[in-house]
């Protein structure tokens, strides 16, 4: 039997190519800037999740409140004067942490049922207060006259929408080098230790409600940004980024990408919203059943999405190399 090796954190070689590409499409797609900082804005709030879903258990269908608190604080601070886009970013991630710390002592109580009935109630009572403070957020009208500053006083955000993806690629990256650094700590060990037996951690000392509500305030805080960020990049704010089906298209993304693996929820939104954009181009109306069928598709064939058929090949692969080099050494 191979013993199991524990997670090192070293850097993989498709891991560096995974990188390059949002590089050359910013050169070799100049038409689709825009598109591109969508996606890794998605991208950024899919990762989010990941970390409570994927690493911690945690099933969420309201996380799109905190996406949303991170949306309205930056762009309420621009729409009133304060268009600084990274001290933005901080107050959206704040804001967001703080509602992520106060709803964890909630969502970590009872069963996944509970849960999910939770986050589900926290992100629709958001929704409701923010389309009864229309005289803040601009109700169903949205949230306009956000005007961002200058990015580092040098970069205007343009309508071709340059500064906004290279803007949002280096936010991405920088987050997503905080939550791989997180996940392959001793914290994020023990993550994956509630997930897989969360009654059997006490025994080894572990604090599993403290554990459990820092990742979910983490998850929050990282939403946020991501919401600050299509607040900054779009400069407007409608009440759809606190909405029930944002954060149902997120499980569908990582349910595409496969949970549990951090490059999994940014492949499962780049399909999702690269699939959206093209199907709603063929057919604005009936895009939705197409997206459905790849869902069920990759639920039948594809255990663990894109990222799980990835770890199946390899593993065939490796397996067969295996049997062949055993054959090599019988036939010698």
């Amino acid at each position: 039997m191979t013993p199991h090796r524990l997670p090192d954190g070293r850097w993989h070689p498709a891991e560096f190519v995974f990188w390059l590409v949002p590089v050359v499409a910013f050169f070799a797609l100049p038409g689709y800037l825009i598109l591109g900082s969508q996606i890794l804005i998605v991208g950024l709030f899919a990762l989010s999740l990941d970390l409570i879903l994927g690493y911690a258990g945690i099933v969420s269908l309201g996380h799109a409140a905190f996406f949303g608190l991170g949306a309205y604080t930056a762009g309420l601070l621009a729409a009133h004067g304060w268009g600084e886009p990274l001290s933005g970013l901080l107050a959206a991630a704040a804001v967001a942490a703080l509602g992520g710390w106060l709803g964890s002592f909630l969502v970590i109580r009872g069963g996944d049922l509970t849960r999910l009935m939770v986050t589900l109630g926290i992100g629709l009572m958001l929704f409701e207060a923010a389309n009864k403070a229309a005289f803040v957020t601009g109700g169903v009208d949205g949230l306009s006259g956000v005007t961002m500053d200058k990015l580092l006083g040098v970069f205007e955000f343009d309508l071709f929408g340059k500064t906004a993806y290279i803007y949002s690629l280096l936010v991405l990256f920088g987050m997503f080098l905080l939550a791989r650094r997180i996940v392959f700590s001793p914290f994020g060990l023990s993550l994956r230790g509630i997930r897989e037996g969360a009654r059997r951690m006490p025994a080894i000392g572990t604090n599993v409600p403290a554990r459990l509500r820092a990742v979910f305030t983490l998850a929050a805080a990282i939403a946020g940004v991501a919401g600050g960020l299509l607040a900054q990049t779009t400069q407007f704010v409608g009440m759809d980024v606190l909405g029930f089906p944002r954060s149902a298209e997120l499980l569908v993304m990582l349910v595409l990408g496969g949970t549990g693996r951090l490059y999994g929820a940014l492949i499962g939104a780049a399909l999702f919203m690269i699939a959206q954009d093209v199907l709603a181009g063929i057919n604005p109306v009936y895009w939705q059943f197409w997206i459905g069928l790849l869902l069920v598709l990759m639920v039948l064939f594809a255990k663990g999405g894109v990222m799980g058929a990835v770890s199946a090949v390899r593993a065939r692969m490796a397996a067969r190399r295996s049997v062949s080099a055993r054959n090599r050494g019988a036939d010698a």
